[in-house]
């Protein structure tokens, strides 16, 4: 080097340590800044341009037009070149005058030239990429800077001393050159306009991230506005910014999806060439074990694939990260050195403190860099998987959905995927943390030689300890897992049911097998948390124990080994940076065990079997005919016997079919088939043209009737009318709060079931689809409405005359206007042809239709199907409220108008039915806004202290206290063990040795055995509290949810109850207890590090304010907004599980009516939603690392300083101390105000619970002063006096004064228009609703003065829908186990099941599953009957019963009630009317009061209302 310098006057030394080091006015020598000073930031730009260029290349953004800002950056670098040519023209112009200039005047103009050269041209081509701020150049020019500094001092410097410029011409170039690169760094710093050309971006609110400039981007800058936002007020959904493209669900799940098909056909490739060479071998296998299952490869194959690149980027971050946090232990080294060393030059104290300064710096913007970049990427995989699943449960065969029920398919979605979300931020740690050890132990092996081993080897001794315990941790999550997903799905079965089991008195029997499940769980979780207690006192005495060892040994191996400072707290420091990959590596194992677990259960569900879509060949058939099946079998499942065997049927384009047959014989597993539901075992479909599919139970969607009736088509207002008209709609839009606007509640709650089914048809209609599937529509509606509806829509004149129909049907009296019949018995066709040809060959069907059709003539005109469809009611749904009246008169008017004008045909009663929706939400804002379930309420502003209080208290106040004064002590036995080991390297040297190395071992060691044992006392301490809080919180909640008013789950979207039940309990056990131990371990850590630093340097006292308010600043604007953007999160969250759910419960449909595709963008929007709080979340926790951390290293600069100014006063032994402290806190402080937000975005789980169980209750289930004597009711007399009742204060009444008496043993038929009262009756009687005045007797005892349970135990009620739960069949007959064998069995057979139930190989135990869906409706019914005949109450209620079932098992019905229950009381809601014509007496209701009362016949003569809906059935 010296030789480019060359010699002379200009010529100089390229190193001279006596000017450069040795000296208290420091300067490099003329050379060294003319050469390495000038080439740093050119080696810098030519190294990052390749990686540049090519990142450059695949980045296409449209240009950017040329700017102000471009022309005047272009033009300064073109300048900056011409400057550098110009010294080196003036090198030449020396050499031509004979002076020869040193070779380093030609060379670094030259090369500064042509960076320069290269810089200009980069601008111009960041600018056709369309890059608005370039982070490559601006680190250029700063390095230009700074590189020009030490020069520009050193020229003035020199300049001064020596009276005169030495070279003025170079001197003026430099000057200048100095001004152009500051101008061209501060230029960088503004960013362009955005590209021309570019996709224009029409999102209302971009995510600033985008334009931001590089700086801001390094700061995180951009979050500021939001930050501040969130501090004023409460964020809302709209301050939350729209994602960014490549986030999106719709790219992300795509690109996964294109990743997973890639490996599938590589998969079935390398398989066919396995295949091909094991074919002999194989022959033998097949024939054997039946089709061999394809391989899936690996899903986290597809993972990897898909977010590779972006997980490459932050491994670089990462390595750099890691190489600059061992820096500054090396500083701290030199800092030591430099303070037991009193003749040093004071500055290399000063320039140490900076560097270690500027080091901390780098290390927190490389940092943040690096956990954006990967916690980005674990959104993605969230989003990924939550969509991969969605689509797979679109497809998946019901085989697979009997398997997995819907609550563990909706886990895998919510905590599996959430797992993959957990783990992405410590995958690095794989092969980071065995880099940082392998580097701890190099430069600890430089400071205490072979010594360091024996702290090596107590690691690699407690290594397998902490895997044995990760291990046991995650055999316990897996089991805890099961017992969570049983509780989960136990708890969304009972929701589902609510109704049945108030109605029935059930609760008792499901609360306790769900606090059964709970006990298990938290049996596991009691396990688990001693296990975490005592990994916690692993990890906290690791690093003290190996400090401890590796000293001792150091000090005892030799005698003349002496602890000094630099020694001791250099070790210490480095041990600092190895306790964290120590630490994180048994939670990284832990983690990635849980992962294992779940990624294990993704890939199995991803393996399922999927419906074979070549299942019906939509493409060819036989001409003239749109359905065809040719020897068909069909079964649900593999492993079950085929359902539909041997099936022939060809239906001809146009035709209407009507597919007949008793209960249980496939008529709906036929309709499956066709749609390709089920499994075929032989034979050919074919089905050509679209299809629409009418379910027999209604799937209606959560969003208004309009959207549920137009199903993702476009609105054709004429059609939309008609397919209303038709469907005997209009009347009931005309008495919605909103008409077709109205919001209709999960499952259609708010609408009866009449309406739901109609609502499931219209959508049929409108669909205007060539082949319609309808699947019994017209059981859950009144016999005149399925008139109405069978001439409208289904029949020879309705408006599918002309398409395809194959109809299942119960009702005899259509089957004559049908093409022909399809007679099915047992899975087989049994008989088919027209009607009239069936009748006349005298089969089981003729004589069938003899026995239960003698009233098909023809009946009298139709007027009187306008007066009423004398519907299910849907119990839990109202009847009239305050419009009610005026709907009535409006109707009678409009009654009177049409027979004026003659014209009687076909326009149902406007119907009043407001659902409960109204109940809770004030009447008039349900007018205004017609939405029945209200939007979840997001709690504002802070979490209330009494919260924490809540929590406190269920962890108990002893405990809460004990576990806080045991960290306290933790941390001061630390900080008692440091400055021991401060005064041990400080004691004095005799002999080259230290004396009573023995004592001083034993104190340190004594300290640090104390730490860890007080640590694991407070979390064994913290472990039984969180317990405990978790048993109470959640039994709290159980028990509130089970004594709920049943308005409340009316109104209530189940998946937000069970998002209570699963998700905050959830944090409550796993999550609230760990972060309460680390908030109190960050807070001491922090509080211990200030009263070390400022024992050991006074002076650090004085900036401990402006930075404390600095961190309070920064903690306040962070903590309002990270709280807010939890709780949207955790708002958004619970839509896409509804929908989920929804998706899952209505598949069938949505394939039928091929809307698969619509369905996933619609869940890819719900998931954007949520992630939309999700990313900002992320980007404030890097906001505030930025900052904190910018404090801490204000907190080591100072400690620093001030150890260097005071240094005359110090002992190295308390420099050290203080320095290795400060250098810690940057980790306490951020740990501090993250965990302070984690607790308070957690608590909020608590007060999530609380709300929910604090909510109203009904009445006690058992009144202890007044129980109603044994044996009662022994008459079952049932008497209203002058009763009243309302849904709630504030609302008109429904029964208004009724008074009425039912002697013991009368059968009393109740009917009446929809919205009389008739369900608000029954309701009243098991008080579901309570009265408003007047009493209810049953036996002479008023039934308000007894618990509910006495009553309802006492009753009995055949309901209208029939729910059963997943479990035996014994435990859906009597869950309390008070029935013997022999009385079940009597009553399966008196039920008709006797013979099915026989049949199964479990017997009573067969399995039913979720809502019994393994029986068909018309069984399930019968199930409810049994249960009624095993009660067998005094008093039996039906509320149409009898709506699914075929006339033949309806006659064995009432033959039973008849026969069974001949002594009861039986009050029948009467649906049709035949089934109450012999009974005692009828009561017709109407506005809530009694019209007629009396026995049929005299009703009949009366010529009243009954006469009215008798004549109209052809009864009278």
């Amino acid at each position: 080097m010296d030789a480019l310098c060359g010699s002379g006057e200009l010529g100089s030394k390229f190193w001279d340590s006596n000017l450069s080091v040795h000296t208290d006015n420091p300067d490099f020598t003329p050379c060294f800044q003319n050469s390495v000073l000038a080439w740093v930031p050119c080696i810098y730009l030519w190294a990052a341009l390749p990686c540049y260029l090519f990142c450059l290349q695949h980045r296409h953004q449209g240009y950017i037009v040329l700017s102000r800002l471009s022309r005047l950056k272009t033009a300064l670098g073109v300048l900056l070149w011409c400057v550098s040519w110009t010294d080196l023209f003036y090198s030449f112009h020396g050499l031509v005058h004979g002076w020869a200039p040193a070779p380093i005047f030609f060379v670094t103009p030259l090369v500064v030239g042509v960076t320069m050269l290269l810089a200009t041209l980069l601008i111009q081509y960041e600018r056709l990429h369309g890059v608005r701020s370039s982070g490559v150049l601006i680190i250029f020019w700063f390095l230009c800077v700074v590189c020009g500094i030490i020069p520009f001092r050193s020229k003035i410097l020199s300049a001064l001393a020596q009276g005169k410029i030495s070279d003025p011409f170079r001197f003026t170039t430099f000057y200048i050159y100095f001004a152009l690169v500051l101008s061209a760094l501060i230029l960088s710093c503004f960013r362009e306009k955005p590209p021309f050309f570019s996709p224009k971006n029409i999102d209302p609110n971009p995510c600033p991230e985008a334009g931001a400039g590089f700086l801001s981007r390094l700061s995180f800058w951009w979050f500021t506005k939001l930050a501040i936002l969130g501090y004023r007020r409460p964020l809302e959904e709209w301050d939350l910014w729209c994602l960014n493209k490549e986030d999106r669900s719709h790219m992300v799940v795509q690109r996964l999806l294109e990743a997973r098909k890639k490996q599938q056909e590589q998969a079935a490739r390398h398989q066919a060439a396995e295949a091909s060479g094991k074919r002999l071998s194989s022959e033998g296998e097949v024939l054997l074990g039946g089709r061999p299952q394809a391989r899936e490869p690996p899903f986290l194959r597809a993972l990897m694939a898909t977010f590779g690149s972006s997980f490459l980027l932050s491994t670089c971050f990462k390595l750099i990260q890691d190489l600059l946090s061992f820096i500054n232990p090396q500083l701290l080294s030199v800092l030591i050195r430099f303070i037991s060393n009193p003749t040093a030059p004071t500055w290399w104290g000063f320039l140490v403190a900076g560097l270690m300064f500027v080091c901390s710096v780098m290390q927190t913007l490389i940092l943040h860099q690096y956990y954006h970049c990967i916690f980005v990427m674990g959104l993605r995989f969230r989003t990924g998987i939550i969509g991969v699943i969605y689509r797979k449960a679109l497809v998946i065969t019901n085989s697979v959905k009997r398997e997995s029920t819907v609550g563990e398919i909706v886990n895998l979605m919510s905590v599996d995927a959430q797992r993959f979300m957990d783990v992405v931020p410590f995958i690095n740690l794989l092969w980071s943390a065995p880099l940082q050890i392998i580097l701890a132990v190099y430069f600890l092996w430089q400071n205490l030689g072979p010594s360091v081993l024996a702290g090596v080897a107590l690691m690699v001794l407690l290594i397998p300890l902490n895997g044995a315990v990760a291990v046991k941790m995650r055999a316990f999550q897996v089991e805890q897992m099961k017992f969570k997903d049983s509780r989960i799905k136990l708890m969304s079965e009972i929701l589902g049911g609510i109704k049945v089991l108030k109605l029935y008195a059930w609760e008792p029997s499901f609360l306790k097998q769900v606090e059964d499940i709970r006990q298990d769980e938290l049996r596991l979780m009691r396990q688990a948390a001693y296990l975490h207690a005592t990994s916690t006192f692993i990890w906290i005495c690791t690093p003290f124990l190996v400090t401890l060892t590796t000293l001792g040994m150091y000090v005892s191996v030799d005698k003349n080994n002496v602890l000094d400072a630099e020694k001791a707290f250099v070790s210490v420091s480095l041990f600092n940076i190895l306790k964290i990959p120590l630490n994180m590596l048994p939670q990284l194992i832990s983690n990635l065990a849980q992962t294992s677990v779940s990624l294990k259960r993704i890939q199995h569900f991803l393996s399922q079997d999927e419906l074979d879509s070549q299942c019906v060949e939509r493409k060819t058939i036989t001409p003239g005919y749109t359905v065809t099946i040719h020897n068909g079998t069909f079964t649900w499942s593999q492993n079950l016997p085929p359902t539909l065997h041997s099936l022939d049927i060809q239906v001809p384009k146009g035709a209407l079919v009507a597919v007949v047959g008793p209960v249980g014989c496939g008529k709906s597993s036929l309709l499956s088939a066709l749609l390709g539901e089920m499994e075929k075992l032989e034979g050919k479909v074919y089905m050509k043209g679209s299809v629409a599919y009418v379910p027999q139970q209604a799937w209606i969607q959560n969003c208004t009737l309009q959207e549920n009736v137009l199903f993702g088509q476009a609105l054709d207002p004429k059609r939309y009318r008609q397919a209303l008209e038709a469907c005997a709609l209009l009347a009931d839009l005309e008495v919605l709060p909103g008409g077709g606007k109205t919001e209709i509640g999960e499952k259609g709650i708010n609408l009866s079931g009449g309406q739901r089914q109609r609502v499931s048809l219209a959508r049929a209609v409108y669909s205007d689809a060539d082949i319609f599937l309808l699947d019994d529509p017209l059981s859950a509606v009144d016999s005149h409405v399925a008139k109405h509806i069978f001439d409208q829509v289904i029949g020879p004149e309705g408006v599918l005359a002309g398409k395809t129909r194959v109809l299942v049907t119960h009702g005899i009296s259509f089957l004559p206007q049908t093409d022909f019949v399809i007679v099915l018995a047992d899975g087989q066709v049994s008989e088919i042809g027209t009607y009239a040809a069936l009748l006349q060959r005298n089969g089981s069907f003729a004589n069938f239709l003899r026995n239960y059709a003698p009233a098909l003539e023809d009946k009298e005109d139709e007027e009187v199907l306008l007066i009423e469809d004398t519907l299910s009611n849907h119990t839990d749904l109202t009847d009239n409220e305050p419009v009610t009246y005026e709907v009535q008169k409006h109707f009678m008017r409009q009654l009177s108008a049409m027979s004026l004008e003659g014209e009687g045909q076909g326009r149902p009663v406007p119907r009043r039915r407001l659902g409960a929706a109204e109940k809770v939400v004030q009447a008039t804002e349900a007018k205004a806004s017609h939405v029945l379930t209200q939007e979840e309420k997001v709690e504002m502003g802070t979490v209330k202290l009494s919260v924490f209080w809540d929590y406190a208290r269920a962890v108990g106040l002893c405990a809460t206290l004990v576990i806080c004064l045991l960290h306290g002590g933790q941390s001061a036995a630390a900080i008692g063990a440091n400055v021991w080991l401060s005064a041990w390297t400080g004691e004095a040297v005799v002999n080259g040795q230290q004396n009573n190395t023995s004592q001083r071992l034993g104190v340190y060691a004594a300290l640090g055995i104390l730490q860890g044992l007080l640590v694991m006392l407070s979390a064994v301490t913290m472990a039984v509290g969180g317990v405990q809080a978790a048993r109470l919180l959640h039994q709290a909640l159980l028990h509130n949810k089970m004594r709920s008013p049943q308005s409340f789950f009316d109104t209530t979207p189940s998946g937000r109850i069970l998002n209570r039940f699963s998700k905050d309990i959830c944090i409550i056990d796993e999550v609230l207890a760990p972060t309460i131990l680390m908030l109190l371990n960050s807070f001491y850590n922090s509080i211990s590090t200030l009263v070390v630093i400022v024992a050991s340097t006074p002076l650090f006292a004085v900036v401990i304010l402006p930075l404390a308010v600095l961190y309070l600043f920064v903690q306040r604007l962070y903590v309002a907004t990270s709280r807010q953007l939890k709780r949207l999160e955790s708002v958004s969250r619970s839509p896409i599980y509804s929908h989920f759910l929804e998706t899952v419960t209505g598949s069938s449909v949505i394939r039928a009516y091929g809307r698969s595709q619509d369905f996933e963008a619609i869940s890819d929007a719900k998931v954007d939603t949520n992630q939309r709080s999700c990313y900002p979340y992320i980007a404030s926790n890097r906001w505030l690392g930025v900052r904190v951390e910018f404090v801490g290293n204000c907190v080591v600069l100072f400690t620093a300083l001030f150890a260097v100014i005071g240094r005359s006063s110090l002992s190295p032994g308390l420099v050290g101390l203080s320095v290795s402290y400060a250098l810690q806190v940057t980790l306490a402080l951020n740990w501090m105000i993250r965990t302070i937000s984690d607790l308070e975005s957690n608590i909020v789980a608590v007060e999530r619970v609380k709300e929910y169980s604090k909510t109203e209750t009904e009445a006690p289930w058992v009144v202890e002063g007044s129980r109603p004597p044994a044996g009662w009711p022994l008459q079952g007399e049932v008497e209203f006096r002058n009763y009243s009742v309302r849904y709630r204060p504030g609302l008109e009444l429904v029964l208004k004064d009724l008074s009425l008496q039912v002697r013991g043993g009368e059968k009393v038929g109740i009917v009446g228009r929809t919205g009389a009262g008739k369900s608000s009756m029954t309701l009243c009687l098991f008080r579901i609703l309570e009265a408003a005045e007047g009493d209810i007797l049953i036996d002479g005892l008023n039934v308000a003065d007894i618990g509910l349970h006495d009553l309802r135990s006492q009753l009995t009620i055949i309901p209208q829908d029939p729910i059963l739960f997943s479990g035996t069949l014994r435990m859906n007959l009597d869950p309390f186990g008070n029935y013997s064998e022999e009385d079940m069995w009597r009553a399966l057979e008196l039920s008709h099941l006797h013979t099915f139930v026989s049949s199964q190989p479990a017997g009573l135990d067969f399995q039913c599953s979720e809502g019994g869906e393994n029986l068909s409706v018309g069984q399930r019914q019968l199930v409810c009957l049994a249960r009624a005949l095993l009660r067998k109450s005094r008093i039996l209620v039906l509320d149409e019963a009898t709506a699914a079932i075929d006339l033949e098992t309806d006659d064995l019905i009432q033959a039973t009630i008849h026969t069974q229950f001949e002594t009861c009381t039986v009050l029948t809601i009467a649906h049709r009317l035949n089934t109450i014509m012999d009974y005692t007496r009828v009561l017709v209701l109407d506005k809530g009061t009694i019209a007629e009362f009396d026995s049929p016949t005299n009703l009949i003569a009366a010529r009243g209302i009954f006469y009215g809906m008798a004549r109209d059935a052809g009864l009278a």
